[in-house]
This record gives structure tokens, sequence and C-alpha cells, in this order.
């Protein structure tokens, strides 16, 4: 896999028991970004933040997350990142 060397990175937060057409939705993202032959893409569990005072940092829109947090990174081209963010 070659990356350009002017790649950006899409970060997805979303929570773990969110779900698209019956499976996980983290599942449904990754699928769809490899369907679409993003250049890299990965999902990891419980994406856990510290703020200025080193106490958890939560989403400003935490009712759209549902269970553990999980992040989604995909990283590739400016043109190929913004193309898939209708699709996301």
């Amino acid at each position: 896999m070659h990356l350009p060397e002017d790649a950006v990175l899409l970060r997805i937060f979303i929570g773990e028991s969110n779900r698209y057409q019956h499976r996980p939705l983290y599942e449904a993202i990754v699928l769809k970004a490899r369907e679409l032959q993003n250049g890299w893409c990965n999902g990891s569990a419980r994406a856990n933040g510290f703020g200025k005072v080193k106490s958890p940092a939560h989403c400003k829109n935490s009712s759209l997350v549902h269970g553990p947090p999980i992040v989604i990174k995909i990283v590739d081209s400016d043109e190929k990142v913004n193309a898939f963010l209708p699709v996301a």
C-alpha cells in the first residue's frame, strides 16, 4: 500500500453499540472504506481522551454515541477522504 505524501487523516467517533442494517456500525464503515479502496483504515475500541485537567474528555454530542466509544481512522489523499465523507 502506498500512501500519498500529502495524506490526510479522517477520524470517525461512534459508540460500540451503534448499528447499521443489523451489523455494528464500525464494521459497516470499515467495510465500505475498504470497498472504496481507501488507503489505510483502522478501528480502535475504547477511544478515551483526556482534557487539560486530566479528566476524561466528553463528546459534545454524547447522545449520539451509544456504548463504549470507538474511533475509526482513515488515511488517504484529500480527494479520496472527501469522496468518502458523503458515504460515511
